[in-house]
């Protein structure tokens, strides 16, 4: 994938980027496709669905003035392949990224790659959500947290509150499908301190694809027994 078709795509779709900017991705996906032959890091590898339900997908938060400002703290809970996290940070290098996934495998290709890229300010944390959530040194420190995941929004929201501190904001990356989930999530984000703040959808120009991200802030501190341990969150989801 060239850097002028990632610039230019990116830029039809609203989300502010330089030709310089756009290397860096063009830099990290040829890395990521080099590394997904060894790793599975993707099920995805059509260059054009990669570019709109990867790249697209994690930067569209860029699209909206003031929904992420340049500069600030921001946890990306279980990055994965740097989804959204990593290309954010090539995309806003003045952000303090944190990534956090529980497989180091993973986080070494991640930390390789920002070395590559030349980046700093990055932080590769090896763990699980549910506890680092409870470490005084990671509770309730971000001005960010953002999440791509498959995972339902009540549980999502116990991972990644706890990691927000009061005035910041999680930014749940979900299908444009999700009314049914966000209704069931709302006593959850009350009980974890959040409020939501609304929801933004973006469709992608040319395509069938709409993408939504929920704004939720963090109004009160998380009361000190979430994230509870991964079983019973799975089991009595708030």
């Amino acid at each position: 994938m060239e850097s002028k078709e990632i610039y230019q795509r990116l830029t039809q779709c609203g989300i502010p980027a330089t030709q310089e900017l756009a290397q860096g991705l063009a830099t990290y996906h040829r890395l990521l496709m080099d590394w997904n032959t060894r790793m599975d890091l993707t099920a995805v590898t059509e260059e054009a669905e990669m570019l709109d339900r990867h790249y697209v997908d994690a930067l569209s938060p860029l699209a909206r003035p003031g929904l992420l400002p340049q500069t600030g703290t921001l946890i990306d809970v279980g990055t994965g392949a740097g989804f959204p996290g990593m290309v954010l940070k090539i995309l806003v290098p003045s952000l303090e990224v944190t990534l956090l996934d529980s497989l180091q495998k993973r986080l070494a290709w991640l930390e390789e790659l920002s070395v590559d890229l030349g980046l700093s300010g990055l932080t590769f944390l090896h763990g699980r959500a549910e506890e680092e959530g409870q470490d005084p040194a990671l509770r309730e420190r971000f001005d960010f947290a953002a999440a791509r995941a498959v995972a339902d929004l009540r549980l999502l929201c116990e991972l990644c509150l706890p990691f927000v501190k009061v005035g910041g904001r999680f930014l749940a990356m979900k299908s444009v499908d999700s009314e049914g989930e966000l209704d069931a999530a709302r006593p959850a984000i009350q009980t974890l301190g959040g409020e939501l703040a609304g929801t933004y959808d973006y469709a992608i120009p040319h395509t069938q694809v709409t993408h939504r991200v929920i704004v939720v802030e963090k109004v009160r501190p998380t009361p000190p027994a979430y994230p509870r341990r991964w079983t019973k969150l799975q089991k009595s989801p708030l």
